[in-house]
């Protein structure tokens, strides 16, 4: 079903919106990622890692899952399809990864917050857990850069099943 211009307009600003906004969160993340394992004062870890708790929770999640939602609906209600263009195709499978990965990484957050919350780390304390965040939004940052640039450039290429649609619409019969 194709949306009207109004709401197509409404669902895009909705995707834009939400997808600029995870970038953004993801960025602010990191940051705080990196003054966690960086800083020498343990208030600064201490706070970074619990401000880190509170960002995933209250901006990554769910502006990464909105931008799932408003992508899917997106892709449905116009005429680029789900699965008619390898690109959109790509952003699809980019945004599942992403949300598979964030869900994969609450756990560890959530324990160096917990940790930070009960004691005062030191630089030296759970060092290799404290990689683990900078590396997955660095990461993170990078395959969300990708779905940015596929929806400005939008590189050609149909699907089979793209093609197939495209070539039944021109092969129906004139009346």
């Amino acid at each position: 079903m194709m949306m009207t211009p109004w709401l197509r307009k409404f669902a895009l600003t909705a995707h834009v919106t939400s997808s600029v906004g995870t970038f953004g969160s993801v960025a602010g993340f990191l940051a705080l990622a990196v003054a966690g394992l960086t800083s020498t004062d343990s208030q600064v870890v201490r706070a970074a890692y619990l401000a880190m708790e509170l960002t995933v929770w209250y901006a990554i999640v769910p502006l990464v899952l909105a931008s799932l939602v408003t992508g899917l609906v997106q892709s449905l209600g116009t005429p680029w399809g789900l699965f008619r263009h390898y690109w959109v195709v790509a952003k699809l499978l980019l945004n599942v990864l992403v949300t598979i990965v964030l869900l994969l990484q609450l756990e560890l957050i959530g324990y160096l917050a917990d940790v930070s919350a009960e004691t005062m780390l030191s630089s030296a304390d759970l060092r290799g857990l404290r990689f683990s965040p900078v590396i997955h939004a660095a990461g993170g940052l990078l395959v969300l850069l990708v779905p940015v640039v596929l929806s400005l450039y939008k590189p050609r290429g149909l699907t089979p099943y793209g093609w197939r649609k495209q070539h039944e619409g021109t092969m129906a019969p004139h009346p």
